[in-house]
């Protein structure tokens, strides 16, 4: 039987961190199944989904928090019984404009309000071409569950594009 580990690290960034973990992982007969990670303001952060021998996952645990004595925090979640497959429409959202705060606490309050899950999400600022400033990008995959209407969130999503000043695409994908 295989059990399943999802984690979070990080660390003050350097070279080798990553393969401080993968070979943890293959040392105690783990699968690195899937992964993202990056560098931000200086650090070094990731989470991760491995798996490994049901008999051998305690071992990488202890062998994974280890990695604290080399400056890497290490946050592990066993996973349980595995999650219902969630239906419903994916779909992606960009949304660009002149860096401000609160841009994404509104946006993922229409995300909230209509029971969408992100899926996956990523932002950065950027020096605006041109005119100076700097611009906010945020890219995210969401899935809109079944019985909600795409069209409705959007429309939402378009009300609160105004007050922010953004621009902002919202298209199904294939799923």
């Amino acid at each position: 039987m295989l059990a399943t580990l999802v984690m979070t690290v990080i660390g003050a960034d350097r070279p080798g961190l990553v393969q401080l973990v993968a070979a943890r992982v293959a040392d105690h007969g783990g699968n690195w199944l899937e992964s993202r990670m990056c560098h931000l303001g200086g650090q070094f952060a990731g989470i991760l989904r491995v798996e490994v021998d049901a008999g051998r996952s305690d071992e990488l645990v202890r062998a994974l928090r280890g990695l604290e004595t080399q400056g890497l925090r290490v946050i592990i979640h066993a996973e349980g019984e595995v999650a219902m497959i969630a239906s419903g429409v994916v779909a992606t959202i960009e949304v660009v404009g002149q860096d401000r705060p609160g841009i994404l606490r509104s946006v993922s309050g229409v995300f909230a309000a209509h029971g969408v899950n992100v899926e996956e999400l990523s932002s950065e600022r950027v020096s605006a071409p041109m005119g100076g400033g700097t611009l906010f990008h945020a890219r995210a995959t969401v899935l809109v569950p079944e019985g909600k209407n795409l069209a409705a969130v959007r429309a939402d999503l378009e009300k609160i594009a105004a007050d922010l000043m953004v621009d902002l695409k919202l298209q199904a994908t294939k799923g």
